[in-house]
């Protein structure tokens, strides 16, 4: 064999042999990579798999969710800020009301990436991520804004990775649905941060005194410090004392986080941290809840009028009609023995004081001592039902009388023995009958007789009509001869409202708590009733002028203020035979004594009393008229007006008694003057010997 031939051979013979370790190195090489591919699916679909098993129940973005509960604001009649109620003590606010320097603040500390990233900081993630894998799992967030706002308002605090995964996929879809700009308001408007605020309003009016409307008043110091406490509001809390040093290194890192990303320059920083961290802080004063009673008959009023309403969570604004110095002084009226001398600490009073022209309530009395009225508990000035006695007259008997009738103030009544439809007698509380006289005298002097005669001339139903026109209800929509001397029941409220429709020239107001609520979003619901013509200004009038005697030298004269054109009528009622006999009350001892008077300027209806049946428990002589000192001191003490009721072209006077033009009611003629002599002298002894007949006769 050849040289030649033997390399040839051993040349194919490697060449087959390397072709064969080359098809093997090959085939190994597929193998691995398909292995490979294999493995990426198979991780991938694993991936996918544990990532849809992690998000299968995760809960859908709720818009309702991302509404932060708001606390509502009280308000003066002058629009005054009284208080703050809610579960939490937050003001919600647009983005236009944020100053830059706070949201840079909040964005350098917080997120500093946050109008980059589409809901997830990718980079911050992974270094978390990292963090979590080499040390303690939740040692480290890196959540975003949006993040953060998912967590808040949707996941539990939790620290797992099923959690964290769904946070991620949430604040994906938060950031598809919704602008930057009104995430971040979510994040700014929810956070707490120390001091009772939730959101940085409530932050700003806490630490600094500023309000919503005034944010742009916030230092730079000031807004980094606010932007710090979102770590650890708490333990930052510049209001204490053995926060400072803390709160004052933290707030110094917000702000090197603001130079860093170019918000501030280095001046502007290196000023920023010389100030004090406690400048500016506002003392802190924890105030309860002023006026509870008032506030509690408007939120009463509001829920009334706007079914559904929640005052802790929906952010109202509420403009009431409270005069806090009038209401001040009714407190104080009340509850101490300044004002005031009541007979013991179980006698209770009630009532409201209000504006004539309006119909708004500028105070009230709501019980006293043990029956003092709190929020959300009994008032006696809105709850309480109690019968008015003859305070009720001018509503349900001569008011009516004058309006439909067209009755004077003279005309004439007799009263006599009379008795109710169920033959039960009536009686005049002092227990005569006086003959003929005026409805003038009959109301003066409080008659009973004289009052049910009107209300049977008038018609029960007519009057009916007129006194639910003046905002009185009755039970069971009934109405029964007995309510002509006042044994219904009735309210403060109710009354003063009535009696200012005769103070307002026959226009009636209903009384009312609030002028109007503002909601979160600007819209306004309007509380002040529309003013309703109820009678005729002579019927107003007449009636006002008949109960100017009352106070002048009727029964309400303890009521009368010298320089002030006052009205008003007194009304008591007494217990039952067996009510007395039980409880050992004196014959003549009254269970409620009312005033309820007027001037241009002001109505008020008190009522006096004891909250129940008790030993000891009634009112005799003098107790009886607390109910017109209490307002007479209201009266002199903010009435201002010293107009005159003025008398309207619809009326005439003929001397001291007041007629209606037109009407049939007419004066009587004047008796025939007699010239003197002969005939007088003649008729006098004709009228000696017709007297000295009937003597004989009786």
């Amino acid at each position: 064999m050849s040289e030649a031939y033997r390399y040839r051979e051993e040349r194919k013979l490697a060449e087959k042999t390397k072709r064969k370790n080359t098809t093997k190195k090959g085939s190994l090489i597929r193998k691995v990579f398909l292995i490979f591919m294999v493995l990426i699916v198979v991780s991938i679909g694993v991936g996918a798999y544990t990532f849809a098993s992690m998000i299968k129940d995760v809960p859908p973005i709720d818009a309702s969710k991302l509404v932060d509960p708001l606390s509502t604001k009280f308000y003066d009649k002058d629009g005054k800020f009284l208080y703050e109620y809610g579960k939490e003590k937050r003001t919600k606010i647009s983005y236009d009301q944020v100053p830059k320097n706070l949201e840079n603040a909040f964005i350098a500390t917080e997120d500093s990436h946050f109008f980059e990233h589409e809901g997830i900081d990718i980079k911050r993630t992974a270094v978390a991520i990292y963090k979590n894998v080499t040390g303690d799992f939740g040692s480290q967030g890196g959540s975003t804004i949006t993040q953060q706002v998912i967590k808040n308002s949707f996941l539990t605090p939790e620290k797992t990775i099923k959690r964290k995964v769904q946070e991620w996929y949430l604040a994906y879809q938060l950031e598809k649905e919704y602008s930057k700009q009104e995430i971040l308001m979510m994040y700014l408007n929810k956070i707490f941060l120390g001091n009772r605020s939730y959101g940085i309003a409530a932050a700003a009016k806490n630490y600094y005194g500023i309000d919503s409307n005034h944010l742009e008043k916030l230092t730079l110091p000031q807004a980094a410090m606010i932007a710090g406490l979102t770590q650890s509001p708490n333990n930052y809390d510049p209001t204490k004392p053995e926060n400072v040093k803390a709160a004052t290194t933290r707030r110094n890192l917000v702000l090197s986080f603001m130079h860093n990303r170019g918000y501030i320059t280095g001046q502007q920083k290196q000023d920023a941290m010389k100030v004090p961290v406690t400048e500016g802080i506002i003392s802190q004063k924890t105030q309860g809840m002023p006026y509870e009673a008032f506030l509690d008959a408007v939120v009463e009023e509001v829920e009334g009028k706007l079914k559904g309403v929640d005052i802790t969570t929906e952010g109202l604004s509420i403009y009431t009609t409270i005069d806090p110095k009038a209401q001040a002084y009714a407190d104080k009226m009340m509850n101490t023995n300044e004002l005031i001398t009541y007979p013991n600490a179980r006698f209770q009073g009630a009532f409201a004081f209000l504006d004539t022209k309006t119909g708004e309530i500028r105070a009230i009395g709501s019980g006293r001592n043990e029956n003092k009225a709190t929020f959300r508990g009994y008032n006696f000035a809105t709850d309480l039902k109690r019968q008015p006695g003859s305070a009720f007259k001018p509503i349900l008997d001569y008011g009516p009388a004058i309006e439909y009738l067209k009755w004077s103030t003279y005309h004439q009544l007799n009263d006599q023995a009379t008795n109710y439809s169920t033959g039960q007698p009536l009686s005049n509380w002092d227990h005569r009958y006086h003959g003929m006289l005026s409805i003038r005298k009959a109301l003066q002097q409080s008659y009973n007789i004289p009052a049910l005669i009107t209300l049977r001339e008038v018609e029960m139903e007519k009057a009916k009509i007129f006194a639910e026109n003046l905002g009185i209800t009755f039970e069971n929509d009934q109405i029964y001869e007995s309510y002509a001397i006042g044994s219904n029941t009735v309210n403060p409220i109710e009354m003063a409202g009535a009696f200012s429709a005769f103070a307002n020239n026959g226009v009636y107001n209903q009384p009312h708590f609030v002028q109007k609520v503002v909601f979160p979003d600007g819209k306004v619901a309007n509380f002040t009733p529309k003013p309703k013509r109820v009678m005729q200004d002579y019927t107003a009038y007449m009636i006002t002028d008949m109960l100017r005697d009352v106070v002048n030298v009727g029964t309400g004269k303890m009521a009368n203020i010298p320089g002030f054109d006052v009205a008003g009528k007194s009304g008591t009622t007494n217990f039952d035979q067996k009510t007395r006999v039980r409880y050992g009350y004196p014959e003549k001892s009254t269970n409620d004594s009312w005033f309820v008077g007027y001037t241009p300027q002001y109505t008020m209806s008190v009522w006096t009393g004891y909250a129940k049946n008790e030993s000891g428990n009634y009112m005799v002589g003098d107790t009886t008229k607390i109910s017109q000192i209490m307002f007479k001191k209201m009266m002199m003490t903010f009435s201002t007006d010293k107009a005159r009721f003025q008398q309207p072209s619809s009326v005439y006077s003929v001397g001291d008694d007041l007629y209606i033009k037109g009407s049939s009611d007419v004066p009587p003629k004047p008796k025939a003057v007699k010239p003197p002599g002969k005939e007088k002298k003649s008729k006098g002894n004709k009228g000696k010997g017709k007297k000295n007949k009937d003597k004989k006769k009786h």
